[in-house]
This record gives structure tokens, C-alpha cells and sequence, in this order.
């Protein structure tokens, strides 16, 4: 008969009866588990809500926005663009909402071109105290066409152009670009003005704001340019003399104003005599050609009378003259030649009125 080399092991102890205070304690941590669970759940789902409702956002009249789900627009192009109103997407991480100000005006202001000067002293409206001359480390400027030296800066207002998409994603700071861009054009005008800058800024800031134009289109920066606003100024080292050619350039121009002026009043008076006397010349014109008309009608209207009886017609002529000639004479000298050559005198008193008689008053009568 075989032994097993080792014992069989010894059974299980019996459990230990269950007393009612033990199934009073599980119920309990029973009860307490369900309510914990209960509330958790409640948790989980004001979480969940809080979590979705996070995600609600609203986008103002002056600007559009767009919803990128884990780096990727959602929508195609100018699709994925929102306008003003209430939205709603995925919280972060899963959606992020980019916002593009389209309607806001932004600015940049160049950084060459201007002398040393704080943030403090702008504030106050204040200049630094200029050194004996230019300090190019502190102190910048632009060359003219000219070779002259003057400071310029300029202050750039823009606002993004619609629908955006290319300033906000394809480029990494468009307010840098348009900062060089501004300093660019403020070079380029610069060499093509002259010192004369300094007292009309008006060219050298339409050239700017040209020059600027074709960097913006030239590198697509899809902004709109409102004001392009420039400040011109000589050398404050040399300001004595810039006041100087100032001083003569406005005599300058208020000598040729009084000469434009005096050249205009006498263009003036010289038209208006000449216009004067072109329609006396027109009247007079017109007079004798009217009369020159009227003797030629008179003569042509004569004419066949005249051919009729010459002589006839010559003595009634003459006739007619001497008749308007004596008229209104008391008294007439006629001059006749005589057949030996010489001349004789004939005086001739026509139309006097003969004398009256006078008539004697009673008291010449009775004094005669």
C-alpha cells in the first residue's frame, strides 16, 4: 500500500456566523456608495454641460472669427468665416477660436528717420536738449535727392481687409512688415524730394503713401491703408538757418503774388481799353459803312434823272446846296470869278428883318 509523502492539507476553518450588526454595516456603506456614485454622476454631468456650455462665444459687429478644430480651419475659405452674433464650438483643446478685427483701426509708427527723444518727453509735448551735432547712434535722419539732411517719421492707420484669412495665418507679424514697409517709403520719398520738404510736406507724403500702396499689394498683406500721417523737420542744429530760407522763401512768394497780381490788373485794364476801343472802332465801322451804303443809294437812285438832263440835274444840285448853305444867314458874300480873270465881290443881304418903327411914348411927346 502507497503513502503519499505529504499530509493532505487541513480543510478551511468554518465562517463565522454573520450577526445582524454586520449586515446592518454593509447595507449602510451600501447606501453610502449608491449616493456617492449618485452624486458623482450629477457632477460629471454639470461638468460635462459647464464644459460644453464654455464653448458659447459671440463675435462683435467689428470683427469675424474663425473656429479651428485641432489646427485645422473648420469650413472652406470664406465659409469658415463667422459674422457678428452668438456661436458656439468645442472647448479648448479640441476647437480654438480665432478672432480677426476687421473693422478696427490699428497703427504702427516707423523707427528711422527721427532724432533721440523718450517716451516721457512725447507724453509731455517736450524736446530733448539737442547736441552740437548729430549723434548717429542715437540720432537718425534721411538723405534728400539733394544730399540734404532732414528727420522724418510717419504713423501708419490700417484696418485688415475682408475676409482676412491671409493676414491672420500667413504671417507671423504682419505689424512688423508694415513697420518696414512704412520705413522703406519714407527712404524712397525721401531721395526723390528736395530740401524743400521741410516747408510743404504734402509731395514727399503722397509719394510715401504711393510707395507704400505697392509694398502692401507686392506682399499681399491684405490691409487697407486710412492715413498715412508724416512729420518733416530740418536739423534742429541747423533750425536758425531753415527759419532763415524760410523768411526768404515766403518774401519770395509774396513778391511774385503782388507781381501776379499787378500783371493781372493790368492784362485787365489793357483788355478792357482795348475791348473799348474795337466796338468804337465797330460803331464807327458800322456807321460809315451804313452811310457809304445809303450815298450809293442815294447816287444810284439819282443816277437816271442825271442822265436824263446833266446840266439840268448840276444847277438843281447846286441849287439845293447853296439853298441848305444860306439857310438861317442874315447875310451872304458871294465870291464870283469874272471873264477877265479877276475876281469881284457881291454882298448880299437876305431874310434881315427890317426895323421897326418906334413909338413914342406920351411922355417923349410931351417933352418934345
Amino acid at each position: 500500500m502507497n503513502r503519499s509523502p505529504h499530509p493532505p492539507p487541513p480543510a478551511p476553518p468554518p465562517p463565522p456566523p454573520v450577526t445582524s450588526q454586520d449586515d446592518a454595516s454593509t447595507q449602510a456603506l451600501s447606501e453610502a456608495l449608491r449616493s456617492s456614485f449618485f452624486i458623482i454622476k450629477i457632477l460629471m454631468v454639470a461638468l460635462v454641460l459647464l464644459f460644453l456650455g464654455s464653448g458659447f462665444f459671440t463675435v462683435e459687429p467689428q470683427e469675424k472669427a474663425i473656429i479651428l478644430r485641432f489646427g485645422k480651419p473648420v469650413g472652406d475659405d470664406e465659409s469658415a468665416l463667422l459674422d457678428a452674433g452668438a456661436h458656439w464650438a468645442f472647448p479648448y483643446p479640441i476647437d480654438e477660436v480665432v478672432r480677426i478685427p476687421i473693422g478696427e483701426v490699428q497703427s504702427v509708427n516707423s523707427t528711422i528717420g527721427w532724432y533721440y527723444t523718450t517716451p516721457a518727453l512725447e507724453a509731455a509735448h517736450k524736446e530733448p536738449f539737442p547736441d552740437t551735432t548729430l549723434n548717429p547712434l542715437k540720432d537718425s535722419y534721411v538723405l534728400t535727392g539733394d544730399g540734404s539732411i532732414v528727420h522724418a517719421r510717419a504713423t501708419l492707420r490700417y484696418r485688415i481687409a475682408e475676409p482676412g484669412l491671409h493676414y491672420m495665418f500667413d504671417f507671423s507679424d504682419v505689424a512688423a512688415l508694415l513697420r518696414n514697409a512704412v520705413n522703406n517709403a519714407l527712404h524712397y520719398a525721401a531721395v526723390r524730394s528736395q530740401v524743400g520738404i521741410t516747408r510743404d510736406t504734402t509731395p514727399f507724403r503722397e509719394t510715401a503713401a504711393r510707395r507704400l500702396e505697392e509694398l502692401i499689394a507686392a506682399q499681399g498683406l491684405e490691409v487697407i491703408v486710412d492715413q498715412l500721417a508724416v512729420e518733416v523737420r530740418p536739423p534742429r542744429q541747423c533750425q536758425a538757418e531753415f527759419e532763415r530760407v524760410d523768411e526768404a522763401e515766403n518774401k519770395k512768394t509774396a513778391t511774385l503774388i503782388e507781381a501776379r497780381k499787378y500783371r493781372t490788373e493790368t492784362l485787365s485794364k489793357a483788355g478792357a481799353a482795348t475791348n473799348a476801343m474795337i466796338n468804337t472802332a465797330d460803331a464807327e465801322r458800322k456807321a460809315m459803312v451804313e452811310e457809304v451804303a445809303a450815298e450809293a443809294k442815294r447816287f444810284t437812285d439819282l443816277l437816271p434823272e442825271y442822265r436824263k438832263n446833266p446840266q439840268l440835274f448840276m444847277d438843281l444840285v447846286h441849287a439845293q446846296a447853296l439853298e441848305a448853305i444860306y439857310t438861317n444867314f442874315t447875310e451872304k458874300v458871294l465870291v464870283q470869278e469874272r471873264a477877265d480873270g479877276r475876281s469881284r465881290e457881291l454882298r448880299l443881304l437876305l431874310s434881315r428883318e427890317p426895323p421897326k418903327a418906334k413909338i413914342a411914348t406920351v411922355e417923349e411927346a410931351h417933352g418934345n
